[in-house]
């Protein structure tokens, strides 16, 4: 064999000994996506936090035409805590604040895609202007939506003394319960914010899990108390975004902020 190809002989062993380390690297970083949403309805100006019906409508289709596996949260949770294996193309949808427009536009949507979802509640704003009522929580529990925890009035837990998280994060679980009649497991941070200490008071209050945003230091949500979540909105309005978003591997490759 002459010099120059063993040359290009060595080069192409290296390469794929590179390209081999890379997928066994990145075939061990796969994270199930929570897919995070807060508004569902129309505006003039783009908005961060809201998705328009339509566009909401091709996102969940696209779970469906494309047959990801749709968890619902305690789902999740579960196969997580016991070491199960899950599905590479599982998904897991949920929603923050409990504005109205969840049950407005997004609950048919979720139904007529048999899509089970999470919506966090900040108990003591609903029935208020903007959110929604227990009688529409009501209705959407009985059709498969599951509620948690989301504070009492949307309180950023980092900014307040211990007692007033203990109040925020307790006594939210217990106006939902009683409003349901059925146990509270899961909560979600306001904008994300956690330490320790919360996640301890989350803990001794009795949840089972607990989501944040894109905080924390747990890329591989091993820890349930702070799942990272993937945040989708109007400019996730193609199949490519969609597919590099709902891949397993965006934890990787994004920036996660302190969590508080």
């Amino acid at each position: 064999m002459s010099p120059l190809k063993r040359f290009f002989l060595s080069l192409f062993i290296i390469f794929m000994l590179v390209v081999s380390s890379f997928l066994l690297w990145i075939s061990n970083r796969y994270v199930v996506p929570i897919m995070m949403y807060h508004n569902v309805n129309y505006t003039e100006t783009p908005k961060l936090n809201t998705v328009s019906p339509e566009n909401f409508e091709f996102q969940m289709n696209f779970l469906r035409e494309h047959h990801y596996d749709v968890l619902s949260l305690d789902e999740l949770v579960e196969k997580i805590k016991k070491g199960r294996r899950i599905s590479r193309k599982s998904v897991v949808v949920t929603f923050d604040d409990g504005y109205e427009d969840n049950y407005t536009y997004a609950f048919d949507i979720l139904k007529k895609h048999d899509i089970p979802a999470t919506i966090f509640l900040p108990s003591d704003l609903i029935g208020t202007q903007g959110f929604l009522n227990w009688t529409q929580v009501k209705e959407m529990f009985k059709n498969g939506i599951y509620f948690g925890s989301h504070t009492r009035h949307h309180t950023y837990l980092p900014d307040i003394p211990e007692e007033g998280q203990k109040d925020e994060i307790e006594n939210s679980k217990k106006i939902i319960e009683g409003e349901l009649g059925k146990e509270v497991k899961y909560f979600s941070y306001p904008i994300g914010g956690f330490s320790d200490q919360i996640k301890r008071i989350v803990k001794e209050a009795g949840y089972a899990g607990a989501c944040a945003t894109n905080r924390g230091y747990d890329r591989m949500n091993k820890d349930v108390f702070e799942l990272n979540r993937i945040h989708f909105g109007d400019k996730d309005d193609n199949a490519f975004v969609l597919w590099a978003k709902l891949s397993g591997y965006y934890n990787t490759f994004r920036s996660l902020k302190n969590p508080n």
